[in-house]
């Protein structure tokens, strides 16, 4: 097996960037159909993904700073302004102590058919402008989100650098997750669409043609909208059917093929609850054929595991092998791979889920 000079390491052993700030966004809980559950994209998460890269020999890189010119090529500068002093602005507020709500989360939600083409954007009362920018209920913001969001990207721009530089792929242990962050909106447990960030920044390397490959249990709304009209980044995503009731619900239909010049960019997989990993597999065969005739030069993985069986957060029913054998077909595209960690709930599991993914995908 060949070497890798940019890291030192075997093509089988893909580096994994790092970075300690991912660690300090608390949700503390979400707000599901009004009911305050406790949060499930917890620190943990990425720890548990650590500890088992690392027992496996993956070498691990720090993450290092990047400036906001990808991001802001990606994100609307609102949206980025709005999440850099959220918190600040709650807790300057009194929010914690009146009504008692110690994390920024939205209440009010102004759809277009409510200004029915009226001037926007004259908020100014904090809890009012949350709702502007996020569209759920569940992605709360405490303390640390900011910084822990804002180093995800870092995280994944330092795995784009090491691609760039000729390790064959890299893994980035971003958290929070980005792939349900719109242009200007964030939701889904996700606050900046780090897989997009990665997908631009390929594009600006000399890559002409980037493809998103989403293999969490849930639809990448974010990454799709992104990238909805352009014709030099393609995307599929396998997930859980949005029409048998999950989020993101209302997009992640077959139907939606892209609009204007990124018409037949845009490929839906959606899978029935109770799909294991034949369906599934079938449904990786497909995308990797779609970014193959698409002429990819570059690969963005949206690596969530959370459509695996002991995971709390899908229906769908997905082995490790399943995992490693995902790996493999999309490793057999031969394509310089940005992977980037989404989803994956169950803390017994996550690691191992995200180390046999890995394993196929080095080869």
């Amino acid at each position: 097996m060949g070497s890798d000079a940019a890291t030192g390491t075997s093509d089988a052993m893909i580096p994994f960037v790092w970075s300690d700030s991912c660690l300090n966004h608390d949700p503390a809980a979400e707000i599901w159909l009004g009911v305050r559950t406790p949060g499930t994209e917890v620190p943990d998460r990425i720890r548990v993904v650590r500890d088992e890269l690392q027992a496996a020999g993956h070498k691990e890189i720090p993450a290092q700073s990047h400036s906001d010119d990808l991001l802001l090529r990606v994100h609307d500068p609102a949206l980025v302004n709005f999440l850099t002093g959220a918190f600040q602005e709650w807790a300057s507020g009194g929010y914690d102590v009146d009504p008692g709500q110690d994390r920024v989360v939205p209440y009010f939600f102004p759809s277009a058919e409510m200004m029915h083409g009226l001037p926007g954007g004259r908020m100014r009362a904090t809890h009012a402008r949350t709702g502007e920018f996020c569209y759920d209920t569940m992605t709360l913001i405490g303390p640390g989100t900011w910084l822990a969001a804002r180093s995800a990207i870092d995280v994944a721009l330092s795995a784009v650098d090491l691609v760039i530089a000729g390790a064959p792929a890299a893994f980035g242990a971003c958290r929070p997750p980005g792939h349900h962050v719109t242009r200007a909106s964030y939701g889904g447990s996700c606050y900046l669409n780090n897989a997009a960030v990665a997908a631009e920044a390929l594009r600006s390397n000399g890559h002409a043609k980037v493809a998103v490959i989403d293999i969490d249990a849930h639809h990448g709304n974010g990454t799709q909208a992104i990238f909805y009209e352009r014709s030099d980044v393609a995307f599929a995503s396998v997930h859980v059917d949005p029409g048998a009731g999950w989020f993101p619900h209302a997009v992640g239909f077959a139907d939606e093929l892209g609009r204007n010049a990124g018409y037949g960019m845009n490929l839906n997989l959606p899978q029935s609850p109770g799909a294991g990993d034949a369906s599934w597999l079938a449904a990786v065969e497909r995308a990797a054929g779609f970014v193959a005739n698409f002429g990819a030069t570059a690969l963005v993985l949206s690596l969530g595991v959370d459509a695996a069986i002991d995971d709390p957060e899908s229906p769908l029913q997905i082995t490790a092998d399943g995992y490693e054998r995902a790996g493999q077909i999309i490793g057999q595209l031969k394509l310089p791979t940005v992977s980037v960690l989404e989803g994956g709930y169950h803390l017994p599991s996550i690691g191992i889920l995200v180390s046999a993914t890995l394993r196929g995908l080095g080869g």
